[in-house]
């Protein structure tokens, strides 16, 4: 027989007793909406476009790498791609002069007169390999995003106006895709950005994440 004169818990008040709110009656505190109510939620759907979420962006992270990557080693050694043995910068080809060289539009000027020099060179290439090499292990994915971007964006200044476009081109959806992909720490899947962003360094200067 069930002793109706022994008091409930107060956990039994709280979910039996309708003014209490959902967070009180034991809710996640996640599925509850603005309004205070329970949210209806379809098991496992959120978890499992996060999921495909975080590891779409480490795909285009990581192929965004290898394109950066792959063009600083094409250029060094010239594998035949899109820059031939006898340029390869080891053999004493210069990697900035053909598409700066052949620049056009407004900022044609300013191109032309660094096309080819040994700042430029290095410059380029040193971008290159560092941001490739950043987006591929996931670290530093700030400096890689506005490294990248700023390169994009100078590429993209140094062809206007495009040929099959008015504007847009390439080089200005990689700039935009590199900013998305620090924005959304898409180093922290697939990469090495959890463990980057516990070094001392890193977390007393943000910008490095």
């Amino acid at each position: 027989m069930v002793d109706i004169a022994k008091p409930q818990s107060s956990a039994v008040i709280a979910a039996d007793n309708p003014r209490t709110s959902p967070t009180q009656r034991g809710a996640d505190p996640s599925q509850v909406s603005t309004n205070g109510r329970l949210a209806p939620v379809v098991p496992g759907t959120d978890s499992r476009v996060g999921a495909a979420a975080r590891y779409l962006l480490a795909s285009i992270r990581i192929g965004l790498g290898f394109i950066f990557l792959w063009a600083f080693v094409d250029k060094v050694f010239g594998l035949g791609f899109s820059t031939t043995s006898a340029k390869a910068w080891i053999n004493g080809g210069n990697p900035t002069q053909g598409f700066l060289g052949s620049s056009k539009g407004p900022f044609s000027g300013f191109f032309h007169a660094i096309a080819g020099t040994g700042f430029a060179n290095v410059l380029f290439m040193g971008g290159l390999l560092a941001i490739g090499t950043a987006l591929i292990l996931g670290i530093g994915m700030r400096l890689a995003a506005a490294g990248g971007a700023l390169l994009m964006v100078m590429m993209w200044a140094a062809v206007l106006p495009p040929a099959t476009n008015p504007i847009l081109d390439d080089h200005l959806i990689y700039a935009a895709i590199l900013i998305v992909l620090a924005l959304l720490a898409a180093g922290n899947t697939l990469g090495l950005g959890r463990a980057w962003a516990t070094i001392p360094l890193v977390q007393r200067t943000p910008w490095l994440k």
